[in-house]
């Protein structure tokens, strides 16, 4: 028997061979290898948590978590082959000391000893590992942008004052601020919508941070666009001075306009803020009256201060000055005498020093007055028919003169307090 087995070995085995031989050309013939390659493969990080609870935040540098992965397998095998079936795990649990963790590859539902091969174009992910922190930062909001014209923005103001940042320690460090800002080019009306916040450095530089989180993803907005108006402040006084003082009429305020904001319906139909008399009363006073009003007091309730700047109180002047006296001295010259009987001359007798007349009033009307412009008119008949004389003796006779003075001195700026009584002496030419 066991000659037999061993008759013509060497043709035995060449036919073993030659079996084998043609198999495996039958196989390739059939089922031949192929390559095949998968691009922007995910590689998933397992067991993170190992740095969440030692307080430690991880970034993926250079995008290493994405591979291309290469496969080499029978064409039965890579034909049905999707990148989903892809499978690229990097565990965590492995991080090296210089933060890499070596990738793992497999084909989901296909046996390892299915394929001949399966490589990435790189093997490691790597990572930036940084102890968490956290900061409460405060934020700050603005308008970008005009409003329509005649309009102003009054105000905006955000719901929230600071939000919470979360992520890597040196990013969280870099931030100073929070930002939201609101467009109101060409605004009319108020304006309330949420807005992303943005966070800044210290010197204003916006952020572009990796792995930094904020416990809100939006902050509400509130802006109040209010239509703006510039009016005059109107002032008005009562009471009088006391005695020997008069008000000049100057009534003066340190700001003479003053812009408000409201509804635009509202501001249209305002053209003045009008301080009552009762807040300027100068009864019995003996100079300037001065007094700090609020005007807030006199506005409409749905009207305000357009500049904030500005809190409303004014100070208002009254100008009072005491009468002062002036005395100017007619001669004959300044009289003039009308209506003369017919037959008499008349003659002034002028006293020693003149006739004297006093006028009163403010400083600057009792100047203004000119001496030589004044003048004494008498009506000769007027006063003998008062006098009921129809022939005046030959003597002296005292007679009230009317004063005018001109035409640019109001009578009511000055006063004459005492009367103009002169001294004439009616003649008959022929005797004289």
């Amino acid at each position: 028997m066991k000659k037999k087995i061993f008759h013509n070995w060497g043709l035995k085995l060449m036919s073993l061979l030659l079996a084998f031989v043609l198999w495996f050309l039958a196989v390739q013939i059939n089922d031949p290898q192929d390559t095949v390659t998968f691009s922007g493969i995910s590689v998933r990080l397992t067991n993170t948590n190992l740095l969440e609870e030692e307080n430690k935040v991880y970034e993926v540098l250079d995008n290493t978590d994405v591979v291309r992965v290469t496969i080499r397998a029978p064409k039965s095998v890579t034909g049905d082959l999707r990148a989903s079936d892809i499978v690229a795990v990097a565990d965590v649990s492995k991080l090296t000391d210089i933060n890499t963790i070596a990738i793992s590859y497999s084909i989901q539902g296909v046996s390892s000893t299915s394929y001949d091969t399966i490589r990435g174009d790189h093997d490691t992910v790597r990572l930036n590992v940084e102890d968490r922190a956290s900061k409460w930062i405060r934020v700050q909001s603005q308008t970008v942008g005009e409003v329509a014209d005649g309009y102003l923005v009054m105000s905006s103001s955000a719901d929230q004052t600071q939000i919470n940042v979360t992520g890597p320690e040196s990013a969280v460090a870099k931030i100073s601020y929070a930002g939201v800002e609101v467009d109101v080019s060409g605004a009319a009306n108020s304006m309330s919508l949420n807005v992303e916040p943005r966070l800044y450095d210290a010197e204003g530089n916006l952020l572009e941070l990796s792995g930094v989180n904020t416990n809100v993803n939006s902050i509400h907005m509130t802006v109040e666009v209010l239509a703006v108006k510039e009016v005059p402040v109107k002032l008005a006084v009562t009471g009088d001075p006391a005695e020997g003082y008069l008000a000049t009429g100057q009534v003066e305020c340190d700001i003479e306009n003053v812009r408000i904001a409201g509804p635009a319906t509202v501001i249209a139909g305002i053209n003045s803020i009008s301080v009552p008399a009762e807040q300027l009363d100068i009864t019995g006073a003996t100079g300037n009256v001065v007094n700090t009003i609020n005007i807030k007091d006199y506005l409409k309730d749905n009207v305000r201060l357009a500049d904030s700047s500005f809190n409303g109180r004014v100070t208002v002047t009254v100008y009072v000055e005491p009468i002062v006296d002036r005395t100017i001295v007619l001669s004959k010259d300044d009289f003039e005498f009308v209506n003369v009987p017919d037959g008499y001359d008349i003659e002034l007798v002028e006293p020693d020093g003149g006739y004297k007349l006093t006028v009163s009033g403010l400083e600057k009307d009792v100047s203004a007055v000119p001496e030589e412009l004044i003048r004494g008119q008498v009506d000769i008949a007027a006063w003998l028919a008062e006098e009921d004389i129809e022939e005046p003796e030959e003597r002296d006779y005292r007679i009230p003169v009317i004063i005018t003075l001109p035409d640019n001195i109001p009578l009511e700026d000055v006063s004459m307090e005492n009367e103009i009584t002169i001294t004439v002496r009616f003649m008959k030419p022929e005797e004289v």
